[in-house]
């Protein structure tokens, strides 16, 4: 049975290429097939030669080359010994020069291809995928009538996987592109993908997009632009054209058996990528906008429970200590439905909304809290500075595109409860004796698992499968790993106001 793999599209390659693009404009004919519907053009574009040819100078090769330490360890090939005047002495003494043997150095150069763009003629900025110059030691341009630029690394966002450079452009004369807007587009449209597959030099390539906002898993924003157009190795961070010669997307992905084109490749759409591009040009590093909250899927029974029509939005199910909506603002059980005025149709589209938006910036947020439909409006936090906090308090900084899984919670909502910390406040509202540990339930939804149990505001949390919990983040922890297990119910030990213990068992289903 074939494995698909997914691999980045020009995944660094060993040959040596020049580079190269083309691009340019076309006209789509109408001719019908003979039972083709009325209004249905059968036959693809004529020619994209005006449109490649227009578009040459602006899309370039990038080689990048790194040293990279000789194998050490199990895997190492050793100088074999050989007797003293051997006449295959000076072959092996070639052979293991710089691979780690007992003659070598220990160490060698690596060197790589990819594709990218120029965004900016006057100042010498090019866009291409941060993997493709990762980790990269020396980083050249190579454009299509030749000539070799070094570039400096000005930015990079491992998210996105994007990356910007700069060359000098003093002496020669640079051919740029524009960014247009990927919204527009629609599945069927045409496209054109170009880039140095395989080290082969400026190639393009023409199909139609064949879908649109598709997660990959390969980061926290995924929304790429599918399409047919070859894309191989080595046309990573290489442009997607429309029609009218705008770049739509970055090339990025293919899933193949092979490593070769089999008609599923995806791009980073200009509606993403424009924004980092911006950031990165200007401070050298992403500000992301950051809600800090973690964030659940809306199930068909939660949308239920809530009395909502339809199961859309993003389910609250923690606060973030010290977030910008730890005061009450948002709270664990709220439902979002838009954020600044865009729908929230699924769980994921919250995390990139968000990050799209502007540090510091005041926005309405359209929540459902017990049923009923209301407005807040938050002041957005910044994601890096939210992830230097987790990293304090939890020794992570780890982003999971929103959810923040592995950042420090005070309130959370799990099986129908809401929970928080017990320290003195909470102690105090609930009359929580000193020596009574664990977490506090501080409201039990009606009809819930948990109500059906009688848990009930104000007893503790102190045991989950029999292991201790002392914060919101332990009892999710717990929970999420006994349903990884397989497990339809959770053990839970509870302590009442004074102390006393006993068992129940909530499922989780």
């Amino acid at each position: 049975m074939t494995t698909e793999v997914l691999l980045r599209a020009a995944r660094k390659t060993m040959f040596a290429a020049t580079a190269l693009a083309l691009a340019g404009t076309m006209a789509v004919p109408v001719a019908m097939a003979q039972n083709a519907a009325p209004g249905v053009a059968q036959n693809g574009p004529a020619s994209v030669a005006d449109l490649a040819e227009g578009l040459l100078g602006a899309v370039v090769n990038i080689s990048t080359s790194q040293t990279v330490k000789g194998t050490e360890g199990p895997g190492a090939v050793p100088m074999p010994q050989l007797p003293e005047g051997s006449p295959f002495q000076d072959f092996f003494d070639e052979f293991f020069k710089d691979r780690g043997g007992e003659r070598g150095g220990g160490s060698q150069k690596v060197q790589s291809l990819g594709s990218g763009f120029v965004i900016d003629a006057e100042q010498g900025f090019v866009v291409t995928n941060n993997h493709v110059i990762a980790d990269a030691d020396d980083i050249e341009v190579n454009f299509s009538d030749g000539v070799t630029l070094k570039a400096e690394l000005v930015g990079t966002d491992t998210k996105t996987d994007i990356a910007v450079l700069k060359v000098d452009p003093k002496g020669h004369k640079l051919t740029a592109v524009k960014f247009g807007d990927s919204n527009n587009m629609r599945i069927g449209d045409w496209v054109m993908a170009i880039g140095n597959p395989f080290g082969l030099g400026g190639t393009v390539t023409v199909g139609i997009i064949s879908a649109r906002n598709r997660d990959i898993n390969s980061g926290p924003y995924d929304d790429f632009i599918q399409t047919d157009a070859a894309i191989n190795r080595g046309n990573s961070g290489g442009p997607l054209f429309n029609m009218n010669g705008e770049v739509i997307g970055i090339n990025t992905a293919i899933i193949s058996p092979s490593g070769g084109s089999i008609g599923i490749g995806f791009s980073i759409p200009s509606q993403l990528a424009v924004g980092v591009v911006d950031q990165l040009r200007e401070f050298g590093e992403t500000r992301r906008g950051w809600l800090g909250v973690r964030i659940q899927p809306v199930t068909d029974d939660i949308a239920e429970s809530l009395g909502m029509k339809s199961a859309k939005g993003a389910l609250i199910a923690g606060v973030i200590k010290g977030g910008p909506v730890d005061n009450g603002t948002i709270q664990p059980g709220d439902v979002v439905k838009s954020f600044d005025g865009k729908e929230i149709d699924e769980m994921r589209d919250l995390p990139r909304i968000v990050a799209e938006s502007p540090v510091g910036k005041a926005v309405d947020v359209v929540i459902v809290r017990k049923g009923v439909e209301q407005t807040v409006k938050v002041t957005l936090g910044r994601l890096e500075d939210g992830e230097k906090l987790a990293s304090s308090e939890e020794g992570s900084s780890e982003e999971d595109g929103g959810s923040e899984q592995d950042k420090a919670v005070a309130t959370a909502s799990v099986l129908g409860m809401t929970i928080g910390e017990l320290n003195d406040e909470t102690r105090s509202k609930f009359g929580i004796a000193a020596d009574v540990n664990g977490v506090v339930v501080t409201e039990v939804a009606k009809d819930s698992a948990a109500a059906e149990r009688g848990v009930q505001a104000g007893e503790v949390i102190t045991e989950i499968a029999q292991e201790s919990v002392s914060t919101p983040k332990d009892v999710m922890d717990r929970i999420g790993a006994l349903k990884e297990q397989g497990r339809k119910n959770a053990l839970l030990m509870l302590a009442s106001k004074s102390g006393e213990l006993r068992f129940v068992t909530i499922r989780m289903d």
